[in-house]
């Protein structure tokens, strides 16, 4: 099991002494995560390293996934959806009795007998509702809440306000006509992991070999689910003008999360987006690679891109700055904090098509920037966004001591 003091070398003595003494006030207090699914996507990827070192330093810390069926599932990604901004939401009576009654029923399974209690993201925020509350409880959404559609967050406003505590990935979602106190704490990746363990140039290859990608020219990737969100028929759009200029070739490499059922629509049209293009080899599309080969493929590519109209945050952006490659993004959500225009990257809007590509020449062809981008890359991250700072932040916010966004 991984420990604190496994990440010593990686974020100096500073770091875990404090985590260490923040521990004292803490130990033997409880804090539960409930979220919806326990594989494919950051928030359970955080939670699997964040759950055994809280309780490495002396805090019971405890995890469980809220049960659903498909149906339920189908609706609160249309409300993940609605609440990033789309319109024209179906809110019949039955969808909102599933999303109402999966909650009580789950409430029953689960006891919460804890001092804290911390929320992911709509699909358990009613859970609240369904117990005689005598804690803290907070909701930590982890999606872009800008612009959300009237409708939707109308009706999950009513379980919003009864937390004590709001936590989001940026600033820019703060909402001030909410009465609730909202904190900011960023997402992030371990570095121990099988996903970003350094790897050999050796292991690189031959994992690579093993995915049936050639290396014969370079590769420009975008990791990320098969979600409209993360705009990948765009990435496709982009690689065309790309490779007009330059011999490259694509790599679009996405996974399916159990409590989304849009991604497989999403996957069929990426396929078709990319037709012939696949044909040739020119285009490479792959679903539910292992954590270490997305590790090497993070690691082969020259430059990754992410396309997204809307993004909470995007780990897997701060996960290739930690290999050291060059991201070209989106202005939008968490990416535009993580990617510093002209130092780690490009950050420019994201239907700018002409951009992205001019942008992704760039870095393949100037080596040195592309160097230069590369150093400055890793240590954006391991200055803010591994997870120890995590851990450190949740510490703060559990002793109240947390960054409140004003």
């Amino acid at each position: 099991m991984v420990r604190v003091e496994d990440y010593l070398d990686l974020v100096g003595d500073e770091m875990i002494a404090e985590i260490y003494r923040k521990s004292t006030s803490l130990s033997g207090k409880s804090v539960v995560h409930i979220n919806s699914t326990y594989y494919g996507g950051g928030v359970a990827e955080m939670l699997k390293t964040l759950i055994p070192l809280m309780n490495d330093v002396g805090i019971d810390a405890g995890w469980r996934v809220l049960h659903g069926t498909p149906d339920f599932f189908s609706l609160t990604k249309d409300f993940h959806n609605a609440l990033q901004g789309q319109r024209e939401l179906d809110l019949s009576d039955r969808r909102l009795d599933l999303y109402r009654h999966t909650n009580e029923d789950f409430s029953v399974y689960t006891h919460l007998d804890h001092d804290w209690v911390i929320i992911h993201d709509p699909q358990p925020l009613p859970l609240i509702k369904y117990y005689r509350k005598s804690q803290p409880w907070f909701w930590r959404c982890h999606i872009d809440l800008s612009e959300p559609d009237r409708d939707v967050w109308d009706f999950i406003k009513k379980y919003i306000i009864r937390y004590d505590k709001i936590i989001l990935s940026n600033e820019n979602f703060r909402n001030p006509s909410l009465p609730v106190d909202q904190s900011l704490i960023y997402p992030a990746i371990d570095p121990l992991s099988t996903k970003n363990r350094d790897l050999s140039e050796e292991e690189v290859q031959k994992l690579i070999d093993g995915m049936d990608i050639p290396t014969d020219k370079p590769l420009v990737t975008q990791v990320s689910r098969f979600d409209k969100w993360k705009d990948p028929v765009g990435v496709i759009e982009v690689f065309k003008r790309v490779r007009r200029k330059e011999d490259c070739r694509l790599v679009l490499c996405g996974s399916m999360a159990s409590d989304d059922p849009e991604g497989y629509k999403i996957y069929d049209e990426v396929k078709d987006a990319a037709g012939d293009l696949m044909d040739n080899g020119d285009v490479i599309i792959k679903a539910n690679e292992t954590d270490l080969a997305i590790n090497a493929l993070q690691r082969a590519s020259s430059v990754i891109m992410q396309k997204s109209h809307k993004e909470g945050f995007g780990l897997t952006v701060t996960e290739a700055l930690w290999k050291g490659i060059p991201v070209v993004c989106s202005n939008v959500g968490g990416l535009s904090v993580q990617v510093e225009d002209g130092y780690n990257g490009y950050v420019l809007e994201p239907a700018d098509n002409g951009g992205f590509a001019d942008r992704v020449l760039h870095i393949l062809r100037d080596d040195d920037d592309h160097h230069k981008m590369g150093r400055n890359a890793k240590e954006t991250v391991r200055k803010r966004f591994l997870v120890p700072r995590l851990m450190l932040d949740y510490m703060n916010l559990l002793s109240g001591n947390g960054r409140e966004i004003p």
